[in-house]
């Protein structure tokens, strides 16, 4: 599967954000998909995941009650709703595809997982 992600900018503190994720070449459906994020200097790191038919979720808490997560399989999207951002969410965000559960998105070793899309940068600066 071809994943793309897009949507990120500059914004504000405060303001809001949904980044986008296509994916191609596959049946989505069938994949958890996620959101990591990473700053320079450092890995990726777990923000959120979905299983495939959109019934479970996982999130870390530093993004919970203010980012949601959700996927559209008829357009084969996934969505990273993002509010009341502040600037230590300033990162590049990445989608990423797995067969895993959500749950094994939280605790698996970035590296690991095969299918990414490229970075989105979201940068939240007054």
């Amino acid at each position: 599967v071809q994943l793309q992600a897009s949507g990120g900018g500059l914004v504000q503190p405060g303001d809001s954000l949904r980044l986008s994720c296509a994916a191609s070449g596959g049946t989505f459906s069938r994949y958890t998909m996620g959101w990591f994020r990473q700053v320079p200097g450092k890995g990726r790191k777990f923000v959120v995941a979905i299983s495939g038919d959109g019934g479970t979720t996982s999130y870390t808490d530093f993004v919970t009650g203010r980012f949601t997560i959700s996927r559209d399989n008829a357009e084969n999207t996934a969505y990273l709703q993002m509010n009341s951002l502040k600037p230590e969410d300033t990162a590049a965000y990445y989608c990423a595809a797995s067969y895993g559960t959500p749950q094994y998105m939280t605790s698996v070793p970035w590296r690991n997982l095969y299918y990414w899309g490229q970075g989105t940068l979201v940068t939240v600066s007054s």
